[in-house]
């Protein structure tokens, strides 16, 4: 998968947290959203303008559907200058937050090329409700393809009201919203002049194996021996779940809600299993960013901070480190217990009404990859330091589970959206590609150049959409001289006006 990049991921997920008690980082998105709230009020903590609504057709694709809703957007025009660009953030699965209207690396730019900056929420996340409710028949109008048409409507409608039909417009977004960029840019080209792409799956795939082995790949930048006793921690964990007495030592070890008993389904343990996972999932995908300019928590956690644990000399067994990692990261997101049932997991996620907490983004987000994307991040690949115990299956089935739906329906959307946008193979220009190579989802994107006009930035060390956020002392040369690449194609393709 914010604004700002599904980049900005901020732990929204702490009332899920405190509320549930479940692993808060599933799929490589944070439950519930796959960014996050600022920390206190919009508009008068950071001095970012206030939300507007514009009113959005529900079905883009139905004439006879005359339907509208209000969609929540930002602009930001103190940068704005005769002739100047205009910027569109893409909204991504969660809600937008308005600080990146003053922070973040396309304001600096924003400021340099005298652009408009907008920040468009995507429909069915944070408060752009297009339908009364979350139900399957709801959802049905939550699409890619029709956030792909709220968009063009949008800018087109902004653009005419603001008289600045003659400014050329550049897109922004990381991750998921990265894909939307540069799809946007090739579905909808005399609407959209140039896109920026960043960390952004390219490709649907139903099953993700190669996030889980990028994730150990990383993990042995830092020290080989920290994914030998990952490994070896995970042999042991599967050992003790078929062990009655072993199992029953889990709880106290991992900080379970509940004891692990013949009481617990197969889906239990396979979802125990995944959430532990996840602890290093999350950590190597952020490794090292900046999201705490948003508030977002135990950002100085870091992949050396699980390798030093995982190796330090000690007594400890492997199984023993692996129970500290989680045990830190419980404390860094204020959970009292990990609850590792399934029902627990699918509880939140069946919530139908806007009104709950969890509506922020999770329900959704599963339905978009349940119905268009897949992107599950199984344990299938046999180069992988995790136990084999969340395997294809176990996703699939939650996409009956939650909304009724089978693989085949799965496997047809996932077809579809190859088709329609193209994978790897889109024809584009006018596009930078950036990726980090730390990060699980460059192995879904486009890393090599599309051409002289669609250059490819694959930034050495880096984390999931590290080029989009504020720029610090403490960032990698490689980001660093990313974001020089960046600009530079944004100045020529923006042209004359632009700063010298």
């Amino acid at each position: 998968m914010h604004s700002p990049p599904v980049l900005a991921f901020l732990l929204i997920a702490s009332s899920w947290n405190a509320a549930y008690g479940s692993s808060h980082f599933f799929q490589g998105k944070y439950r519930g959203s796959l960014k996050g709230l600022p920390a206190s009020n919009h508009s008068t903590s950071y001095g970012a303008p206030g939300e507007q609504y514009f009113p959005q057709k529900l079905d883009h694709f139905n004439e006879a559907n005359v339907t509208t809703w209000p969609q929540r957007f930002w602009v930001q025009d103190k940068f704005h200058k005769p002739k100047g660009p205009v910027f569109v953030m893409i909204g991504g699965e969660g809600p937008e937050n308005p600080i990146w209207l003053t922070q973040g690396q396309w304001i600096g730019w924003a400021e340099k090329f005298g652009a408009i900056c907008f920040i468009l929420e995507h429909r069915f996340y944070g408060k752009s409700h297009p339908t009364p409710d979350l139900s399957v028949e709801s959802l049905q109008f939550l699409s890619s393809e029709q956030a792909l048409a709220d968009l063009a409507n949008f800018i087109t409608n902004q653009t005419a009201a603001r008289n600045l039909k003659d400014s050329k417009v550049v897109t922004f977004g990381g991750s998921y919203p990265g894909s939307l960029s540069a799809w946007f840019r090739s579905k909808y080209p005399h609407i959209v002049h140039a896109a920026i792409s960043s960390s952004a799956p390219m490709v649907a795939v139903e099953d993700f194996a190669d996030y889980a082995v990028v994730v150990k790949n990383s993990l042995n930048r830092s020290s080989p021996q920290c994914v030998q006793n990952v490994q070896a921690a995970n042999d042991a964990l599967q050992a003790a779940l078929k062990n009655p007495d072993s199992a029953k030592k889990l709880q106290d070890l991992f900080q379970l809600c509940t004891p692990v008993s013949n009481e617990n389904s197969k889906k239990d343990l396979e979802n125990l299993v995944e959430s532990l996972a996840g602890n290093f999932m999350e950590v190597v995908q952020y490794n090292r960013d900046n999201r705490a300019f948003e508030g977002a928590q135990a950002t100085n956690i870091t992949i050396d901070t699980l390798c030093d644990i995982m190796t330090h000399d000690s007594t400890d067994t492997a199984l023993q480190r692996y129970a500290r990692v989680n045990s830190l990261l419980l404390s860094a997101t204020s959970q009292e217990c990990l609850n590792f049932t399934y029902e627990s997991f699918l509880e939140p996620l069946a919530n139908t009404e806007w009104t709950d907490e969890t509506s922020a983004g999770g329900r959704q987000w599963t339905y978009q990859t349940c119905t268009e994307f897949g992107f599950f991040q199984t344990s299938d690949s046999n180069n992988q330091p995790f136990a084999p115990m969340f395997p294809l299956k176990f996703f699939v089935d939650q996409c009956r589970d939650l909304f009724g739906l089978s693989e085949e329906v799965l496997k047809n959307g996932i077809t579809e959206t190859n088709t329609y946008y193209g994978g790897r193979d889109l024809k584009v220009d006018h596009i930078v590609f950036v990726n980090g190579d730390i990060d699980p989802w460059h192995a879904l994107g486009i890393t090599k150049r599309h051409g002289h006009n669609a250059p490819a930035v694959l930034i050495k060390g880096a984390a999931h959409c590290s080029d989009m956020y504020p720029s610090r002392d403490e960032d990698i040369p490689e980001v660093k001289l990313a974001r020089v690449i960046i600009e530079f194609f944004l100045r020529k393709w923006i042209g004359w006006f632009a700063e010298a």
